[in-house]
């Protein structure tokens, strides 16, 4: 089979991919090791964030990221729109401070912020419970940030790879890639068990397994896994109202710390439960069920939301984000793989950073200039020396 590109991983930037380059005029087929979204996607919260990026060049790709996703919210897919049918709910962020040191810093964050283009609304202690009503006592204030979505992950990457197909796309699942076709240095396609892949390009969308997709393709990426768990309550009325979480989860999502650590964002869906999310620790692809995380996590919940005490949480659920060292994702062509692009190192980000990165992957593969610049993505650059 011959194609324009193939996207390694049926995740969400996999899919955002193939859905921007079909839109490019581009002949895709998407393949992957495993079920649609069976990897880091499927085991997401749908956080569409901008809150929670310090400005630079991720902040700058989650705000053309969110601008990709309201759009998105009407196209019309399966009798409705794909909004309605993903849970696309644009409820905006709340972001807390529980003392007055932490909320000084919280203030110059969001100034920085607004300066790039991002909504922050300054709340006071006694405002609070205006947005959140059940929110703890005592909290020095905070910030509403109206630009923070949520979607449902595993939905949206079906509709995505739905609307795929229409456009006549080839999706395949349950085949892993064990070699890569080469003409000389430059790659040509795939190979799986079942199937010869040939391709003008390949795109590494692997997520946590990008790394090792990289390397069978001679053309590593530091790409590891960081573990997460995330709680899931019982169905309730919808007494939390936005996607709120304590300031100190900024701090955690750049840590580069190895050991646990949990900072709550909690937030309601459509259907009723609370999602309570997440741990963040590198123990390498280790699924072992960890008490002492569901623990510190459903304490943090609680003291974040104390009628959370009285809840039954129904089930937690863990999966891998693919870390990067630098804390950025990497996306582009790779000039030690002519004909191989990556999309992938997103971390827990990649939900909401997907829309942008298909779009300057189909850009990029058209040859059509970049909506952002794609050096600081550049997969190269943990191999580039300072002279």
């Amino acid at each position: 089979m011959n194609f324009d590109v193939v996207i390694v991983g049926a995740g969400i930037v996999g899919a955002a991919c193939a859905y921007h380059a079909v839109r490019a005029g581009l002949s895709v087929c998407v393949v992957d090791r495993g079920p649609l979204a069976g990897g880091t996607t499927g085991a997401g919260e749908g956080n569409l964030l901008v809150s929670d990026k310090e400005p630079g060049p991720e902040l700058d790709l989650a705000l053309l990221s969110n601008e990709l996703w309201r759009a998105m919210a009407g196209v019309p897919v399966g009798g409705a729109t794909f909004g309605a049918r993903a849970e696309l709910d644009p409820k905006g962020g709340l972001v807390v401070a529980a003392s007055d040191t932490t909320l000084t810093a919280l203030a110059g964050l969001a100034a920085h912020q607004a300066a790039a283009g991002v909504t922050a609304e300054p709340v006071t202690a006694d405002g609070l419970r205006d947005h959140e009503p059940n929110i703890a006592a005592g909290l020095a204030g905070g910030f509403r940030y109206p630009q923070d979505m949520q979607v449902q992950p595993m939905l949206a990457t079906a509709l995505l790879l739905r609307l795929v197909r229409d456009a006549g796309a080839t999706t395949l699942f349950g085949e892993p890639v064990t070699e890569f076709l080469r003409a000389g240095d430059r790659v040509t396609g795939v190979r799986t068990p079942r199937h010869t892949l040939a391709a003008g390009a390949v795109v590494n969308c692997a997520g946590t397994w990008a790394g090792a997709v990289a390397e069978l393709a001679g053309a590593p990426v530091p790409v590891a896994p960081r573990r997460g768990f995330i709680l899931v309550t019982e169905p309730l009325p919808r007494v939390v109202r936005h996607k709120v979480y304590f300031a100190d989860y900024v701090a955690d999502v750049a840590s580069d710390d190895a050991g646990l650590q949990a900072s709550p964002v909690v937030e309601g869906t459509a259907s009723g439960t609370v999602l309570i999310g997440a741990t963040r620790e590198r123990v390498g692809f280790d699924r072992t069920w960890s008490p002492e995380a569901i623990r510190r996590l459903a304490a943090a919940a609680v003291r974040l939301f104390p009628f959370l005490a009285g809840v039954v949480a129904l089930r937690a659920y863990r999966g891998f984000r693919p870390y990067c060292p630098d804390h950025l994702p990497i996306i582009g062509p790779d000039p030690r793989a002519p004909g191989l692009w990556h999309a992938c190192g997103h971390e827990g980000a990649g939900i909401g950073l997907s829309a942008a990165t298909g779009r300057l992957i189909a850009q990029s593969l058209r040859g059509e200039p970049a909506d952002l610049p794609l050096h600081p993505f550049r997969p190269e650059r943990f191999a580039e020396v300072p002279a």
